[in-house]
């Protein structure tokens, strides 16, 4: 490859790199606030903060010039920069949205511990304390959040009292990551698009490798010298823009190493510890949200691709063990932190949900939130209800007092011969077989790119997919009314391999009618008609059908149940469409490949581990196979 191309490349994967983290920050250059209106509403001071610790965390402060009244302090921690540093530099936004900014607000940002300009040691997902001493020097997200509350309520002037916290993605976590033993003063805290669980979101879905997010191994590998206001690490040249390509060329993930060596902590974080081992099980915050003060607004977005788990498990777990929490949640049709930018239009993949639907949001739910528990008296509830989700098959909101709603009602589709799916139960002794070829993986998506994250995948047309040997395929006949599905979706299947591992994926598919309209922002070569529509899909990895911390070979041409959670959903499957269900094997390079022959550690496996297969999936009456949906009467 020429040397001009090499430099393209890599110029555009620091480009890819740049938005992610305005993304993951919630910020897009497209929709920013003009840099002069920070300028003239706000001043800026930086200080380092002392943690209990003795390391200081590097503060940005952002406090309106107008010194009339008080201010609430709205507070993010972040491992993206909370840059621009220095005299003079201001960020083009401040805060969630423009709203929040405008009605004042001391805005802070703050390098977490090991990132960019603060000092100590990166930990992703660092563990919590599972106690606190008061004498102690121990630390955790939370201690670092704590003393960072304590010293500005001491040191910055003209403030309320009471501090909120927000964050997208990763900024999400450290937001969650708060509300253990949080501090008196913090009163809101608006976890978005948090990350829960790094076993479940991100870099793994159900115990497989998300291959997807592997060129983001670096972002989050390297500890740096000490504080620096320029990133201290190189992306990977991957030579190439066809993502599919480069991942069959590099092979088993153990040639990986060619680009990740030991000096890439979180590369060998993740191939030493395969399984949900106390390494992982430690960095979960889920188990952690008890005893929860501050009032908690979780928001994600339906076609989120990183983050899906982690917000609807945060406020699911904050629901049951804090019965006197105010906890509310918002799921909108977005792909990752889609509701903090306004891009007029909002559009996922081919589907076009409606106009603003991003400014609604801010103006009508974030900002009522905030507003009422740190400007005004936080007494009581907000005027908002508890759950605001989005119908993405009627493309309108609808209000709830719980999610799930609690007038929703499990039903059963049975994967029938034929590909026929219904809700009877199947007869006979039949099941249906395809053969998957770790050589020709089925691909996620039909776009040719390197992704640094996925995204659109979410609600691509799944049509492809669908006339590939390898994916079986089961649909309803055309729905004479509508269906909504409203919460929880459980995969049932009943299966049998050749060999002795395997991946299921499940799909949960829109499919239009074959008349169905083109609109006007379709991408070209799209048509609507007969458009598959991806509702809900996700991923187990085989071995830990029966646990996550202790995999298991499957035994060839034995029936095993293979059980798992795809992720709640709000959706009206429209009359005139059909429900289809897609079942394969392989989804790459989303995730990577099985071997499916069982090798210890898939990231030490070599190239002839990897073997055709024949799957079964079985639809008896004594062994059936089926999807359960939560649905509204």
């Amino acid at each position: 490859m020429d040397t001009n191309k090499q430099k393209m490349i890599m110029k555009n994967i620091r480009a890819i790199l740049v938005l992610f983290a305005l993304f993951l920050c919630g910020m897009h250059p497209a929709f920013t606030q003009e840099n002069n209106q920070v300028k003239a509403l706000y001043e800026k001071a930086e200080y380092d903060i002392p943690m209990r610790d003795g390391v200081n965390l590097h503060t940005v402060v952002y406090s309106p010039k107008d010194k009339s009244k008080p201010y609430p302090i709205l507070m993010q921690r972040t491992p993206y920069s909370a840059g621009p540093y220095g005299s003079g530099k201001m960020k083009n936004k401040l805060g969630p949205s423009q709203f929040l900014m405008e009605d004042g607000y001391i805005f802070v940002y703050q390098d977490v511990r090991g990132r960019w300009m603060s000092e100590g040691l990166y930990d992703n997902m660092r563990p919590t304390l599972t106690e606190r001493v008061a004498s102690s020097t121990e630390i955790d997200e939370s201690t670092d959040t704590f003393d960072t509350i304590e010293w500005l309520l001491s040191n910055v002037k003209n403030h309320n009292a009471k501090v909120g916290i927000w964050g997208i993605s990763y900024p999400g976590f450290y937001s969650a990551a708060a509300l253990p033993y949080s501090h008196p003063n913090l009163k809101a805290v608006s976890p978005q698009a948090p990350i829960g669980d790094f076993y479940f979101d991100d870099f793994h879905h159900n115990g497989a490798y998300l291959l997807s997010y592997w060129l983001a191994t670096t972002v989050f590998g390297y500890q740096k010298d000490g504080p620096t206001e320029e990133a201290w690490y190189d992306m990977v040249n991957p030579e190439t823009s066809d993502g599919y390509q480069f991942f069959m060329d590099m092979g088993p993930l153990k040639n990986a190493d060619k680009w990740y060596g030991e000096d890439n902590f979180f590369w060998q974080q993740l191939k030493n510890n395969p399984d949900y081992n106390s390494f992982w099980q430690k960095r979960s915050i889920i188990p952690h949200l008890k005893e929860v003060k501050p009032a908690v607004l979780t928001v994600g977005g339906w076609f989120d691709a990183e983050d899906l788990y982690g917000p609807l498990t945060i406020y699911k777990t904050i629901e049951s063990n804090n019965p006197n929490t105010y906890n509310a949640i918002v799921m909108g049709p977005w792909s990752h932190g889609d509701w903090s930018r306004e891009s007029g239009h909002q559009i996922i993949s081919n589907i076009y949900f409606g106009d603003s639907i991003s400014t609604w949001y801010q103006k009508n739910i974030e900002q009522e939130f905030f507003n009422h528990f740190l400007k005004e008296s936080g007494e009581g509830k907000p005027a908002l209800p508890e759950a605001y989700m989005f119908d993405t098959g009627k493309h309108q909101w609808e209000k709830f007092n719980e999610w799930p709603p609690k007038n929703s009602q499990w039903k059963s589709f049975y994967l029938h011969e034929e590909g026929k799916l219904s809700s009877t139960t199947p007869e006979g002794d039949r099941f249906s077989t395809f053969i998957s070829d770790p050589a020709n993986p089925v691909p996620y998506s039909q776009d040719i790119k390197l992704n640094f994250t996925p995204r659109k995948y979410m609600a691509d047309d799944q049509r492809f997919a669908a006339r590939r040997p390898d994916v079986l395929t089961f649909e309803t006949e055309v729905l004479q009314e509508d269906m909504t599905l409203a919460g929880e979706i459980m995969a049932r299947l009943k299966v049998a391999t050749s060999q002795t591992d395997a991946d299921w994926i499940v799909k949960l598919i829109d499919i239009y009618p074959g008349d169905y309209p083109n609109h006007e922002y379709v991408l070209d070569g799209v048509e609507m008609g007969n458009y598959h529509l991806m509702v809900r899909s996700e991923v187990l990895r085989g071995r830990y059908r029966e646990s996550f911390e202790f995999p298991k070979p499957f035994v060839p041409d034995q029936i095993s149940a293979v059980d798992f959670k795809l992720q709640d959903v709000f959706h009206t499957f429209k009359k005139g469409h059909k429900i289809q269900i897609q079942v394969q094997s392989t989804w790459f390079p989303l995730i990577d490949r099985n071997p499916q022959k069982y090798v210890e550690n898939i990231f030490e496996a070599d190239n002839e581990d990897f073997i055709k297969a024949t799957h079964r999936v079985f639809h008896t009456e004594k062994f059936a196979s089926k999807i359960e949906v939560m649905v509204l009467p």
